[in-house]
């Protein structure tokens, strides 16, 4: 076999949990292959570089076999070769340590203290240089006493 549908085969190579996800993602445009969003029916074949966007990171997984039917996890290395550039694993780590990114479903709105220091995080230090005071006088124009 040296074709195979692209939904099958994330789902093959264990890059989705299922195969339904796997095609859902295809048609969000999440799956692409050199800048082109792919539809679930594309078949892929040795040598293909398949970009897969998953925020915050973008995964690039080169085919070295093509399948469409599920295989151990120890398998594989022999189906598909990870290409991911190590910038987008730094920005994995970055949201990782963020805390917010990944925030656990059902838990409710932030806290006050969750917000600031949220606010905290994502206020570039450079905006505190351009914030200033401005005079303001009273409505009859004189100044306050």
């Amino acid at each position: 076999m040296n074709e195979a549908r692209i939904d099958k085969w994330l789902w093959a190579a264990r890059i989705f949990k299922t195969r339904s996800m796997a095609a859902a993602a295809c048609k969000k445009g999440q799956v692409s292959m050199k800048g082109a969003q792919l539809k679930p029916s594309r078949t892929v074949k040795p040598g293909d570089v398949i970009e897969v966007r998953k925020p915050p990171v973008t995964y690039s997984f080169k085919v070295k076999q093509t399948i469409e039917k599920r295989v151990g996890a120890k398998l594989i290395p022999e189906i598909l070769e990870n290409v991911t550039p190590p910038e987008q694993y730094e920005l994995l780590e970055m949201s990782r340590l963020s805390g917010f990114i990944g925030r656990a479903r059902g838990t409710g709105r932030p806290t006050k203290k969750d917000r600031r220091s949220l606010e905290e995080f994502t206020t570039p230090e450079y905006l505190d240089d351009l914030l200033f005071d401005f005079d303001v006088e009273d409505e009859e124009g004189g100044e306050d006493d």
